[in-house]
């Protein structure tokens, strides 16, 4: 039986983000052209300050290029409103930070509950069982109930990303998850990461970890704001 083709998912064209600052303008990504099919793993390496976070905020919409083009899963996010940039991202991309942001005054089942109602892809009845499912997932269905702050760090990044994958988004992104998590934690979040890719997501985590990048489908390494095309031609990994 024949695969099915993958399908282009994102698409940056010419991206160029440039800050004004006190001291004039600083160019953080130059010229950035990205491809990523559905249900690749793609990691993105460089030093600090290459534009690796900001690489992100272009695909998720969190900011805007000053020039160029974002397309993603066939939608011009460069060219939504505010109001269509939150629904759009709400339903179409969840995101994972370092410090897991779950808001400490709502239950592990309500942090991931949130993103459903500001969406509302389920009907009310049905949310919480949608959130119990993800947090089995993830493995930490039984601390559905606790606040935050009673889970380890690596149970917090387990809700995080059941909490991004509250509405079905295709698109998970993620920046620097395993920064704050032990060798055998982080580890074990890439382990994850790698079911959710076999389940179809398509996935963008920047990490500092080179061994880790490693486990990843494809790795892009960015240097002084553009992609450095002769790393790039040297890592893939292949799926079978």
């Amino acid at each position: 039986m024949e695969s099915k083709p993958s399908q282009l998912l994102i698409d940056l064209r010419d991206v160029v983000k440039t800050y004004e600052t006190g001291a004039g303008g600083v160019t953080v990504l130059k010229d950035i052209d990205l491809r990523v099919n559905e249900g690749e793993f793609v990691g993105v390496v460089g030093p600090s300050g290459s534009g690796k976070s900001t690489l992100l905020n272009m695909i998720t919409g969190i900011d805007r290029p000053t020039s160029g083009e974002v397309y993603v899963a066939g939608e011009a996010v460069h060219g939504m409103s505010e109001n269509q940039l939150a629904r759009w991202r709400g339903k179409n991309v969840g995101v994972i930070f370092q410090f897991f942001q779950l808001l400490p005054t709502l239950t592990i089942i309500e942090n991931v509950m949130l993103p459903m109602d500001f969406c509302s892809v389920y009907k009310r009845r049905e949310r919480k069982k949608v959130a119990k499912h993800l947090l089995e997932q993830v493995g930490i269905a039984q601390h559905a109930d606790k606040l935050p702050n009673a889970l380890s760090g690596g149970e917090q990044q387990r809700a995080a990303i059941a909490r991004a994958l509250a509405n079905d988004p295709p698109v998970i992104v993620a920046d620097e998850p395993t920064g704050n998590l032990d060798t055998h934690t982080a580890s074990e979040m890439f382990a994850l990461f790698d079911s959710l890719v076999d389940q179809g997501k398509t996935l963008l985590v920047v990490t500092h970890d080179r061994e880790l990048s490693k486990q990843m489908g494809r790795v892009i390494h960015l240097l002084d704001g553009r992609i450095d095309r002769d790393q790039n031609n040297g890592h893939r990994r292949v799926r079978v």
